[in-house]
């Protein structure tokens, strides 16, 4: 538990918390929200011991474990699991402690001396200890941690240094986790997070024993995680009990009662002083001019209710209309060569076709190319295929780090102005105000601005074109939720197509009506928005899409085969059939038993069979899969090790079957 009394706080004259009390109970799981600057990180840092106050107290009872949105990265030379296990250092130290006993005792030849009985006795108190401790469940329970958080178990053993930073704050993630603290204190946890990972996550926090409080700006993650809302506003905080959107129509329900009770009291108070002011001079009601005086000096009164935050304001300029095909990727692959080797990124991906209208989502694990792919659909990431750009298509790209290639050096505006076309400055400082930089905010250096505003500022350099096509690599970094909502808004309302990389699944829900998924070195995509796509996924997804594209493929136009022909040239003779119809049989035969074979000697009616087997296998193995995915989330799996070692080895194989049955499938769809 965490309690926060009359805490004040400020930075360089600006309040940041003023007289806050607050009381954080066990076993809750509570949203802290607020607008960009409200002090979210600041009070964390409070709860955490981290922060002095000006006033106040703050108590703790339990263990507390703060992640930080800016958690230094780890830079080690130790391996993934190695570094994790830094969590039970405490545990491993027991166990060093046991292993030298254990050595002392074989070096003492008297067994009945004093000095080897007290080894005995303390062997036996640290061996209950550990016991107690679960040291047999310590590694078992932090490679489900590692997995759930995204790394592969061949990742396990590499050195950490190999990583990107975005995986080291994994493991940092990983630790906190582990060490299970009374309190766990998260700002910003999904910020590295891909969608799987996220929802690993979210299962974890549900079954987590102690109390979680968390920041975040996905709003989907707030609605399916916490029971609780925290409103930090004005330096105080407005608990309401619920999630995210129970406390939007909450608050929409308090707002309009304040604002009823305030415009109550100014009518009251109206009336009154139109009182006071016509009989001020008429003696007969001099009595009653002074009750009314009195009345309204000493009235309580109701403070207006809380203006709604400030918020991003602006559409996307209304682009010309391009040509139906936006954009034509055939098929591609893509690899990169680093000290460690090849790195193959996609594998004869694609065809890929952009129509006029497409709203697309791509979403995939970290490392699966989204970043890549959106690179190589503007044409600046060199690729082995081909990019054709449709009639009158105009491009816009929004990077991932484009905050961080502004010029430190340039003000808001002057960043601005260096990709300005013919706009004056009155038009830029108009564009700037809609992102929130009012007054002299224009001329703040880039330098000094936070994550946020600069991620602001780039998105302003981008709508400063009008473009019928847009790229947008996670847009929503360091967004607020309200911003978000007006850049959902902004998507709603845009009449050109375009593609974007997010992990926040409210934002493309409301905005996308395509996904692309990019794993495995290809990319499937699938009509739908992300929740349908979501309910595919929970209901055998890899079989309908498969059907899907199978039957995009069996409507688009194809080449004419050519037709075999003897040797000769001419008809072929029966014992040349024979031999070619038991080919056929033999290849038949082995791809039913799962065996390799070539699909091409195979008949149209064969590889339907085979198609609907595979698809049948498919659907089966996703089923057996789901079914393992959900047993290794469950924390109390980790009581059995046997069990556990099973269930991980069970998970494996249906791994390897699957990627087996997709590329089977792949071929047999090509066949059709």
């Amino acid at each position: 538990m965490i309690q926060l009394q009359n805490i004040s706080l400020a930075f360089g004259g600006q309040v940041i918390l003023e007289g806050l009390t607050w009381t954080v109970k066990p076993e809750r799981r509570i949203g802290l929200i607020g607008p960009n600057g409200a002090g979210k990180t600041t009070l964390l840092r409070v709860m955490a011991g981290l922060q002095a106050v000006d006033a106040g107290t703050v108590a703790q009872i339990g263990a507390v474990g703060y992640l930080a949105q800016d958690t230094q990265e780890i830079t080690s030379d130790c391996s993934v699991i190695d570094e994790a296990l830094h969590a039970f250092d405490a545990v491993l130290a027991l166990q060093e402690e046991e292993h030298r006993i254990t050595e002392a005792l074989e070096a003492e030849p008297d067994h009945e001396s004093a000095r080897y009985q007290k080894l005995l006795h303390t062997l036996e108190r640290v061996h209950a200890e550990l016991v107690t401790k679960e040291i047999h469940l310590i590694r078992p329970k932090t490679e489900a941690v590692l997995t759930g958080l995204g790394f592969e178990p061949d990742d396990l053993e590499r050195p950490l240094k190999t990583f990107s930073g975005g995986w080291r704050m994994r493991v940092a993630l990983a630790q906190i986790l582990l060490r299970q603290p009374d309190v766990l204190l998260l700002d910003e946890p999904t910020n590295h997070l891909d969608i799987v990972s996220i929802d690993w996550l979210e299962g974890y926090l549900k079954s987590y024993p102690g109390t979680v409080v968390l920041v975040s700006h996905d709003r989907y993650f707030l609605d399916r995680m916490v029971t609780s809302i925290a409103d930090l506003s004005n330096g105080q905080i407005t608990e309401y009990a619920g999630n995210y959107s129970f406390y939007l129509a909450e608050r929409e329900k308090r707002y309009e009662l304040q604002q009823a009770a305030y415009d109550n009291q100014q009518r009251q108070i109206a009336q009154t002083e139109r009182f006071i002011e016509r009989f001020r001079y008429k003696a007969t009601k001099a009595r009653q001019v002074q009750s009314r005086i009195k009345q309204l000096e000493k009235l309580k009164r109701v403070a207006p209710p809380p203006r709604p935050d400030a918020q991003i304001k602006f559409r996307f300029p209304s682009p010309r209309r391009s040509g139906r095909t936006v954009l034509e990727l055939s098929a591609f692959s893509k690899t990169y060569t680093t000290a460690e080797g090849t790195i193959r990124v996609f594998d004869k991906a694609g065809p890929l076709a952009i129509e006029r209208g497409d709203k697309i989502a791509l979403i995939g694990k970290n490392g699966a190319g989204k970043s890549t792919l959106a690179r190589i659909l503007h044409g600046t990431e060199p690729f082995d295929g081909t990019r054709e750009v449709g009639y009158q298509v105009d491009e816009t790209f929004f990077a991932q780090h484009q905050a961080e290639s502004l010029n430190p050096a340039h003000t808001a505006l002057e960043a601005l102005q260096e990709v300005a076309r013919g706009q004056d400055d009155t038009a830029l400082r108009s564009l700037l105000g809609a992102f929130l930089f009012t007054g002299d905010d224009v001329f703040k250096p880039v330098r000094v601005l936070s994550g946020g505003e600069k991620n602001r500022v780039a998105l302003a350099r981008t709508l400063l074109h009008p473009a019928n096509f847009l790229i947008l690599d996670e847009p929503t970094n360091h967004l607020d939720i309200q911003s978000i909502q007006v850049l959902i808004a902004a998507l709603k309302q845009y009449t050109g197509s375009f593609v974007v990389v997010s992990h926040d699944r409210h934002f493309l829900d409301q905005v996308v009506n395509t996904i692309w998924h990019a794993g495995g070195g290809r990319v499937r995509p699938y009509k739908g928005t992300y929740s349908e796509y979501q309910w595919y996924l929970e209901h055998g997804t890899a079989s309908r899409l498969a059907q899907q594209e199978a039957q995009a493929k069996a409507t688009a136009p194809s080449k004419p085969r050519s037709v075999e022909k003897a040797r000769s040239g001419g008809p072929k003779t029966k014992e040349q059939k024979r031999r070619e119809a038991e080919a056929r049989n033999r290849a038949y035969r082995a791809l039913q038993n799962g065996e390799a074979a070539d699909t091409s000697v195979l008949t149209p009616s064969q590889i339907q069979k085979l198609y609907e087997q595979t698809e049948a296998s498919i659907l089966e193995k996703e089923e057996r899969q789901t079914e393992l995915e959900t047993a290794l989330a469950d924390p109390s799996l980790y009581a059995d090790p046997s069990r556990t070692r099973d269930l991980t080895a069970a998970y494996e194989t249906i791994q390897q079957e699957l990627a087996t049955l997709y590329e089977r499938w792949e071929e047999l769809a090509e066949q059709l």
